[in-house]
């Protein structure tokens, strides 16, 4: 079983950055699909970004050129870097790891966007 810790979250202003983590209790090297999503209230969760194992990255087109998600081997960490944050962009957001035909799932950390 793959425990997920994210950290990161925060109240941000409208063109502002964040650096979310998920930390991941075991190697991710093994691990299918690392990935983010969000869920705003009163709407479903949604997927912002992923990693495959193999490199391969996607992007919600909401926000593409925005947020780029990268890993670090060393750390068994996945990183979601977030620039020119948008009040649409407020959620609580979830890390996420497939693998071996399951869904892991962190506690989420919330992300505000306001002024």
């Amino acid at each position: 079983q793959v425990q997920l810790v994210e950290s990161g979250g925060g109240l941000v202003q409208p063109g502002g950055s964040l650096r979310l983590s998920c930390a991941a209790s075991e190697s991710i090297f093994s691990i299918n699909i690392m990935g983010w999503y969000r869920q705003a209230p009163g709407k479903q969760r949604e997927s912002v970004a992923g990693i495959v194992r193999e490199g391969t990255t996607y992007y919600a087109d909401s926000v593409k050129g925005r947020f780029t998600i990268s890993r670090d081997y060393a750390k068994n960490t996945v990183y979601l870097q977030m620039n020119s944050l948008k009040p649409e962009d407020t959620a609580v957001y979830y890390c996420n790891a497939f693998h071996r035909g399951h869904d892991y799932w962190g506690q989420g950390t919330q992300v505000t966007v306001s002024s």
